[in-house]
């Protein structure tokens, strides 16, 4: 069985999608440059776990260098491409442009350019909600129009629709855009919100609240966006025979190139969230209320129609039920070591 070939499989779903498809038996070569994003422990904690499991193999190494991509990719003997690593964060692409330029426009050209010369039969790659932008209309539907972004980053992974788009158009390469809705769960990222609280609230400090804690967000578990993944991974897109250039679809095309939402469908508050977990750590919170960040957008909420249509599958796990399962395990992991 041929490996599939992960990038950021050091990082959060990335790591959690490896072990995934080890557990069912299918090889994975990994690839990650290790960055200092968030702390770089955490992601060799997570490559710790995948250790002498059977059929993993890793390759550090960074997507800005593309010899030395098209290189392991072709090494690597893989015919499926999930490419999950890019420079995360909303925020900080406010102050942090080039790092999105160079990981996520530079590093996404280099990914589609190793994919078509090495013979690639699809492309998984990870886009955002973020997409959506300045849309006010919910639930966000792939079939909506995404030309309003609020943020740097969020216009970097609308640029990677369209350019996956130009492959897919120009040289038959099956491509899959996936827009995750606020992934959470173990191993998760330090700079995310429901990590902040967890770790502020059991430490007796303060946690930030921007914008009285009203805005919504569709958290989906990690292990639902796995399962989404490996489905859509082994299930290369066709052209639809259905499209029209007089009525463009968004999320279709006449060439193998098709976006799907991943999303709970379930928006939920952060002050909800924020008393969920206030339950789970068996204290209250702190809070030091601050004004709505820039970039910040009021709703996120997923129609995720094309996935249960096409996969059978919907992400069901609650708010709840999933942060119960990051609190268990961030109490064990922040243990003094």
């Amino acid at each position: 069985m041929k490996p599939i070939f992960v990038t950021g499989a050091a990082g959060f779903i990335g790591y959690h999608l490896t072990r995934f498809v080890l557990e069912l038996g299918r090889p994975v070569v990994g690839f990650d440059n290790l960055n200092s994003y968030y702390d770089p422990s955490l992601k060799r904690g997570r490559l710790t776990q995948l250790e002498g499991l059977p059929g993993w193999r890793f390759i550090t190494g960074d997507l800005t260098d593309s010899p030395s991509l098209r290189r392991a990719l072709d090494d690597s003997g893989a015919e499926h491409v999930v490419h999950l690593a890019a420079q995360a964060g909303v925020r900080w692409s406010i102050d942090h442009p080039e790092a999105y330029v160079d990981s996520n426009l530079v590093g996404f050209t280099n990914v589609l350019e190793a994919c078509r010369h090495g013979a690639i039969k699809h492309l998984v790659y990870a886009s955002s909600s973020s997409v959506y932008g300045a849309n006010t209309r919910v639930p966000f539907s792939v079939g909506d129009t995404v030309d309003h972004p609020v943020s740097l980053y969020a216009a970097t992974k609308k640029a990677n629709e369209l350019m996956a788009h130009s492959y897919s158009h120009l040289f038959g390469l099956p491509t899959t855009g996936l827009r995750f809705f606020t992934v959470y769960g173990p191993w998760g990222r330090p700079d995310m919100a429901y990590w902040k609280f967890t770790e502020a609230i059991l430490a007796g400090r303060p946690i930030e609240v921007y914008g009285g804690g009203v805005l919504q967000r569709d958290f989906t578990y990690v292990d639902d966006v796995v399962e989404a993944i490996s489905r859509i991974a082994s299930s290369p897109p066709t052209g639809n025979p259905q499209w029209s250039g007089d009525a463009p679809d968004p999320a279709t095309s006449s060439a193998p190139w098709r976006i799907y939402n991943i999303g709970n469908h379930t928006p939920v508050s952060v002050n909800e969230m924020i008393s969920i977990l206030e339950r789970l750590c068996d204290r209250p919170a702190k809070r030091l209320e601050l004004p709505r960040q820039p970039g910040d957008v009021e709703v996120t909420y997923a129609d995720v129609k094309g996935l249960s249509r096409d996969f059978q599958f919907q992400p069901t796990t609650s708010l709840a039920e999933g942060l119960a399962r990051f609190v268990t395990w961030f109490r064990s992991w922040s243990v003094p070591r």
